[in-house]
């Protein structure tokens, strides 16, 4: 192994690891809605859960500018700038006397997580461009890592402490320290940008033709359903778990971090296959995590982990394959601005989901709230959104033949 690729697996070690903090930081709130909604005196469940939501609205909004900024400047100084405000959100967030403040605390942590996918995405594609769906996958390893101890360690410290507060401030005390030691290690993204592979294209414009936005808009909106089948799933598990079966926020972020668990294999495995066929992949994926939604409410407490497990395995996988299609579907001088765009349209949308599962679990009433079969047309509807994502899938792949990029990719794909 030559030093040069020493230090691009370096890079995207060091990636995985920020990816991981971004996606803990995301979901360390779930296990702790109804503490939250205890200290901070909220109204409802929803507020808690709405905390989640403009997190993530934040995160989302800006991720088209962040793409613009990770085509333009280095990458790798706009990753650990990130994370350092993403942690800094954190600590205001521990540290929120009431909820206007807590809310301010979360659009500033989601604001430094914005950094991370566009400048990420972008950085791993060019590092590894024959073999990008396993360098993604690879990188998702660190969101799978971070979306299990995110819930396991909120809820743990939670019941230790009886406070939601010290998880947050710590999580984001370990973000701030390390932002800079990321900085002193990664490798620094001075590739050469590639042209269009059709010639006469310019580089600079996002998409060339008016058809080509249409297909990219309409995949990006079909893929929000993805999204927000999923973090719908995420907060409902929480919910259902607490009100129906009486579980504490400990065994609730334990439970639930099962989704994200068997993911930390499913990811580099799927995203590894996908290089040889992106469509039939993401299909088998998505098509056998909604049957695990479907199956979920029905199983006995004893079989919850591994159901959630089995889910977690199927759709998180889902999204490093995804991204190396979005990454297949244009040239690399457009992939962070088209990544962010994609981003921002699909996370502003499925995110909702956080906020609107909250509002549904308290019009159930405090009759209905806690009876197991009140949650099963939810989690229900959730999987129809998941199953509509797959109506993306043509969409990529005209925008990947009508680029001129179908042929380089299957040879690719055959060397």
């Amino acid at each position: 192994m030559n030093p040069s690729h020493d230090h691009k697996t370096r890079t995207l070690w060091l990636s995985g690891i920020l990816h991981g903090f971004t996606h803990a930081y995301q979901i360390a709130l779930i296990p702790l809605y109804l503490l939250m909604q205890k200290d901070l005196k909220l109204s409802g469940v929803e507020e808690a859960t709405l905390l989640v939501t403009v997190m993530a609205t934040a995160y989302y909004l800006p991720s088209y500018p962040m793409g613009v900024l990770a085509d333009r400047y280095s990458r790798k100084k706009l990753l650990a700038f990130g994370l350092a405000v993403n942690g800094l959100g954190f600590i205001c967030l521990g540290l929120a006397p009431n909820f206007m403040f807590a809310l301010l605390a979360v659009i500033l942590a989601g604001f430094g997580g914005s950094f991370y996918h566009p400048a990420a995405t972008a950085l791993a594609a060019r590092l590894f461009p024959e073999n990008t769906g396993r360098a993604l996958g690879l990188v998702a390893i660190g969101a799978s890592v971070g979306f299990f101890v995110g819930p396991i360690y909120a809820g743990w410290r939670a019941a230790t402490t009886g406070s939601w507060r010290p998880p947050v401030l710590e999580l984001g005390g370990l973000g701030i320290a390390f932002a800079p030691v990321f900085y002193w290690l990664a490798q620094e993204d001075r590739a050469a940008v590639r042209p269009r592979a059709k010639p006469g294209v310019p580089t600079g414009k996002l998409f060339p033709t008016g058809a080509l936005w249409a297909f990219f808009l309409g995949a990006a909106l079909c893929f929000s359903l993805r999204d927000f089948g999923g973090s719908g799933v995420a907060s409902l598990s929480s919910l259902f778990l607490q009100n129906a079966h009486g579980f504490s926020p400990k065994t609730t972020g334990l439970i639930v971090s099962g989704i994200f668990l068997a993911s930390a294999v499913s990811n580099p495995l799927f995203g590894h296959l996908s290089d040889r066929g992106r469509i039939r992949t993401i299909m088998l994926l998505l098509l056998a995590a909604t049957s695990m939604i479907v199956l979920f409410p029905f199983v006995p407490k004893g079989a919850m982990f591994l159901v959630l497990m089995t889910y977690g395995f199927f759709f998180l996988a889902s999204y490093p394959v995804v991204e190396a299609a979005v990454m297949d579907s244009v040239p690399d001088a457009v992939r962070g601005r088209v990544f962010g765009l994609f981003s921002t349209l699909g996370g502003l949308l499925g995110n909702l989901a956080h906020w609107v599962v909250g509002g549904m679990v308290k019009r159930l009433g405090p009759t209905e709230v806690g009876l197991p079969h009140s949650y099963h047309i939810i989690f229900w509807s959730l999987a129809l959104f998941i199953l509509g994502s797959l109506l993306g899938l043509p969409l990529l792949h005209a925008i990947r033949r009508r680029e001129g990029l179908e042929t380089t990719q299957l040879n690719t794909e055959t060397n």
